[in-house]
């Protein structure tokens, strides 16, 4: 194991956490790859896309899947064994929500895949590692509940943004799905887009202020540190990113052996968007990891189409 933590090879980003804040901090800021103007539209078309979602035909609010929080998930499109993407909102751990998330959902109900879109605990009011815990506790749910909720529990894809794909990479790690009761073959694949995926910079950095990230969630937190056995995995990003998270991506794709997909022409914030254009790369990349061979037998569903 290498001083950074990885158990396959040397881990370049946990040496950023040597380097200077006024390095650190414009490197991780993602507003800088945009404008304030045009942050603003790209927010406000999340929000407006996904409140269209819940005209879906028996699109599911606010259901309960962790009842040590008590925080909800929404649930679109699911019925007849549907795969499902479980989509996870970024805003660096302490921003945003599910009700501007589910923008993806009625493309994917086209193509027979239902979505779901979960809350959690925004910090500081809560750790990372007990957001972390919410999130594969989201996850837990949809398998444990697959029958009742209509969907494939052998095909959740996870997926998420920014903070969101750092932690979509969490449920991909291997090691902690026995604790939950989770086969060690879940989830069927991940597709986390422009993430963060060590934490050792984001200790030293400005997030640091609401995360307060201790070594020992440094090292357990760290999609990065521990590639052996991570679930089937694209690694997306946008080509307007800061360097921060370019480089992220560019080390986790490497430590996974794994491809890594830039979206030409976009930005950190609306790159996610392509996931509600189904003739876009990231749509149809996605609906590819839909259609891999479940590590698992399936459950009876539809095709994907």
């Amino acid at each position: 194991m290498d001083a950074g933590g990885g158990d396959l090879m040397p881990n370049p980003i946990a040496a950023e956490a040597n380097w200077p804040r006024s390095r650190l901090d414009p490197d991780y800021t993602a507003r800088n790859a945009t404008t304030e103007a045009e942050f603003t539209r790209i927010l406000q078309a999340y929000k407006d896309r996904s409140l269209a979602a819940r005209d879906l035909p028996g699109a599911r609010m606010d259901l309960r899947f962790d009842p040590q929080s008590a925080e909800t998930l929404d649930l679109y499109a699911a019925g007849n064994g549907a795969p499902v993407l479980l989509f996870i909102h970024g805003g660096y751990w302490r921003l945003l929500d599910k009700d501007c998330s589910a923008f993806m959902a009625p493309a994917l109900a086209a193509k027979g895949i239902a979505t779901a879109v979960p809350n959690y605990t925004l910090a500081p009011a809560a750790s990372l590692t007990e957001i972390t815990r919410q999130m594969r506790a989201a996850l837990v749910y949809l398998w444990q509940n697959a029958a009742d909720l209509g969907i494939d529990h052998h095909r959740i894809v996870v997926c998420g943004s920014s903070a969101g794909g750092h932690l979509a990479a969490t449920l991909a790690m291997p090691g902690w799905q026995a604790g939950f009761g989770l086969p060690a073959m879940v989830p069927h694949a991940a597709l986390p887009i422009s993430g963060l995926y060590d934490l050792a910079p984001i200790a030293a950095c400005f997030a640091q202020d609401w995360l307060s990230l201790t070594p020992a969630e440094v090292a357990a937190l760290s999609p990065l540190r521990h590639p052996a056995g991570t679930a089937p995995t694209l690694v997306a990003l946008a080509e307007a990113e800061t360097a921060g998270f370019q480089r992220q991506s560019a080390a986790y794709a490497a430590a996974l052996s794994a491809p890594m997909l830039t979206i030409p022409d976009r930005n950190h914030f609306d790159v996610i968007l392509d996931l509600a254009d189904p003739g876009s790369r990231l749509f149809s990349s996605l609906l590819d990891l839909f259609a891999q061979k479940p590590r698992l037998a399936p459950f009876p569903g539809p095709e994907i189409g």
